[in-house]
């Protein structure tokens, strides 16, 4: 059994899109729904992390709330970086993010399944969030391109997602794809993704971030297209 390591950039791109959550209530507001902070508070992280038990359990405190805050503006900064053209800098980010919080996976057998990997299973909640996130966001780069991290160009939106189509031609989020028709892009429509933005599962044997044997896993900008490959 392998670990999707891919899936887990979902996790960045949901805690990025939470600085624009809206709310049940606002979505009946006359002039508009208000952009809510989804980190507002330790609740608003406790819904983050609702139905994801694998990130770790006890009591959150206000610190919890503020190293997810500051990941969220790192990892929000990878995003902004790659949407501008800049994706030297955007695998730079990216590569701290993975210096900083890097995984440990281990060998677990569990609930009659065989041996299989996980990975950071123990450690304050920002810890495993932050090295999960930030190696699925690089294996993502490693498989489609550093140019597939996006921000929705709709006006006010600012959402992130992973443009996974076959001609890197989408610029809106799913909530807004209706833009990218009425701007007379075809494109091609691919796999986009779910309502978060978030990109389908990759293969589990899929192509693998490249390895320094000194600093671990890393990102480079330097190939044809955005697309990372080794480090020398």
């Amino acid at each position: 059994m392998h670990v999707d390591l891919a899936s887990y950039a979902d996790l960045a791109i949901v805690l990025v899109n939470s600085r624009h959550r809206t709310g049940a209530d606002d979505l009946r507001r006359l002039d508009g729904p208000r952009r809510l902070d989804g980190l507002r508070d330790l609740d608003g992280l406790r819904d983050l992390l609702a139905g994801r038990p694998h990130l770790g359990g006890g009591t959150l405190r206000p610190r919890d709330l503020d190293a997810m805050r500051e990941l969220r503006d790192q990892l929000h900064a990878v995003f902004t970086a790659s949407a501008a053209g800049d994706h030297e800098q955007a695998a730079e980010r990216l590569n701290e993010l993975l210096i900083q919080h890097p995984v440990h996976p281990q060998l677990s057998a569990h609930d009659g399944l065989d041996w299989h990997l996980h990975v950071n299973e123990g450690g304050a909640v920002p810890d495993v969030y932050a090295a999960r996130a930030a190696m699925g966001l690089a294996v993502r780069v490693a498989e489609h391109g550093i140019d597939r991290l996006r921000v929705c160009r709709t006006d006010g939106c600012g959402r992130v997602f992973l443009d996974t189509t076959k001609d890197r031609s989408r610029h809106h989020c799913p909530d807004h794809a209706a833009d990218e028709d009425n701007v007379g892009d075809p494109g091609d429509p691919g796999d986009p993704g779910d309502a978060e933005g978030r990109a389908p599962d990759a293969p589990a044997d899929g192509p693998p971030v490249s390895a320094d044997a000194t600093d671990g896993p890393r990102v480079s900008a330097d190939a044809p297209n955005g697309r990372a490959g080794p480090r020398a």
